[in-house]
């Protein structure tokens, strides 16, 4: 079961860990919050390889932190329009739906990876250091901004 965060809101209950990803070609950016939906934290982030690979990793992550849902970050163009990337997660949430019962939402991630390079900078992080952590770091705060809204439900 899939869809934007208001029409999940239901499916994700109001409490339990949720896990934030951001979907990249080569990447994907993992994080957690915790049960009570207050903070989002990185947990990793996954060199894609093949769908069942990555999903199982997922799979065995949300087991670890009983997590109750997914979190997908949807790459929505700056004018809100939906192109070729906005596509391929759907069809990455509708696989990982297909093979097993968590509920998956979508929340709006434009300027979710300049906003973690930026603070990156700022916090005078290595240019190396940088490129390894900005995945789980988008994926946080994705995660971050879709627990506020819901909260705010």
């Amino acid at each position: 079961m899939t869809g934007q965060l208001e029409q999940q809101a239901d499916a994700l209950g109001s409490h339990g860990a949720l896990l934030g990803l951001d979907l990249g070609d080569k990447t994907i950016g993992v994080a957690v919050c915790d049960p009570a939906r207050m903070v989002a934290t990185p947990v990793e982030t996954i060199r894609r390889r093949k769908f069942t690979i990555d999903a199982t990793r997922l799979q065995e992550l949300a087991a670890e932190r009983n997590a109750v849902g997914y979190i997908l970050g949807l790459p929505l163009n700056m004018d809100g329009s939906e192109g070729p990337r906005v596509q391929s997660t759907r069809a990455f949430a509708r696989n990982l739906s297909n093979i097993q019962t968590l509920p998956v939402a979508f929340w709006d991630e434009r300027m979710s990876t300049m906003a973690m390079e930026r603070e990156l900078i700022s916090l005078d992080t290595s240019r190396a250091k940088r490129a390894e952590k900005i995945d789980e770091m988008a994926a946080t705060f994705i995660l971050q901004g879709a627990i506020d809204r819901l909260r705010s439900l």
